[in-house]
């Protein structure tokens, strides 16, 4: 079987892109940042372990040593030593529920890859500990996290693609995809994937950033939002800049995009022009919204977010 991050899913075969170049006007060619090319941006194929190999629909359950996702809410359950965080390996863990049911989902290098879904008030045993998943710091390698990320977004199809959309008929797996078909009206469904636009908003040396509530303390990333009927993704960046902050912005363009399983989303990434207008925020959905300039920057994301790779390319 072939070793190919790119093997067996079916219709999903893009090719291997060269760097994307970052280019604003007025703004010198950006250092590289951490992942110098979006394609291998964490959560997107490129940023797989080499022999890991995705299975175009769910196999049986393994009888030999598997190498185990276990996802406990927001987080991935992982050994913890000296060395750093690892994934379980070795037979089903018999310390989980036992009424969940494993995902035998890929490879990786022969050896089975499993996902399972663990009760959040699950006691866990010693040496394992639950490393927030979308965690501002990175302390889980881009491998694991880009192989955990396809088991999130994979069991959350499994729990919520159940019952057909159309009849509210029971769905049954496809053998060759992971689709389901209704077993009443035969409708096809596939996996959810919900695309956002997210944009960085530059106005001359000054970058727009806005801040959530939920965040941590003094924490800023980037207008972003959900695509909305009957508008393009441009559109989508448009509307959530004014929504957000207020502003209208202009020169719309497109830059890369990264897979971003929490737990189905796309976000598509942009570079834009302020236009006009004053900052103006809800004070609910977001708590600030500022100006600040390159090079006297606040927190920001994890090198591993899109909204990060955007940020890092035109403050280099």
């Amino acid at each position: 079987m072939s070793s190919s991050p790119f093997s067996g899913a079916a219709c999903k075969q893009p090719g291997v892109a060269a760097a994307i170049k970052q280019h604003l006007q007025g703004i010198k060619q950006p250092t590289p940042a951490a992942y110098p090319e979006t394609i291998n941006l964490p959560f997107n194929r490129k940023a797989l372990p080499e022999g890991f190999v995705l299975y175009p629909a769910p196999q049986p359950a393994p009888d030999s040593d598997s190498h185990w996702l276990l996802l406990q809410g927001g987080n991935l359950v992982l050994i913890e030593s000296e060395n750093g965080l690892a994934l379980p390996e070795g037979a089903a863990p018999d310390w989980v529920t036992p009424d969940r049911k494993p995902l035998h989902f890929a490879s990786l290098n022969g050896r089975p890859v499993c996902a399972l879904s663990v009760p959040a008030a699950q006691p866990l045993p010693p040496g394992l500990a639950a490393e927030p998943f979308n965690a501002f710091q990175e302390r889980i390698p881009a491998n694991i996290m880009t192989m955990a990320g396809i088991a999130k977004h994979l069991l959350h199809w499994q729990q919520v693609g159940r019952f057909c959309s159309r009849c509210g008929g029971q769905l049954a797996q496809l053998p060759d995809s992971w689709g389901k078909r209704c077993a009443a009206c035969s409708t096809e469904q596939y996996p959810p994937i919900h695309p956002c636009a997210i944009v960085l908003i530059r106005h001359k040396d000054q970058l727009l950033l806005i801040r959530k509530p939920e965040w941590p303390r003094g924490r800023y990333s980037l207008v972003a939002g959900f695509l909305d009927v009957g508008e393009s993704l441009e559109e989508c960046a448009i509307r959530e800049a004014r929504e957000e902050t207020g502003v209208t912005i202009k020169n719309v363009q497109y830059v890369a995009s990264q897979a971003w399983p929490f737990p189905s989303q796309l976000m598509v990434g942009f570079v834009a022009e302020y236009a006009s207008g004053d900052i103006q925020i809800d004070g609910v959905e977001i708590d600030d919204a500022r100006w600040f300039t390159l090079g006297h920057l606040p927190d920001l994301p994890a090198r591993r977010s899109i909204a990060r790779f955007l940020i890092d390319s035109v403050n280099g």
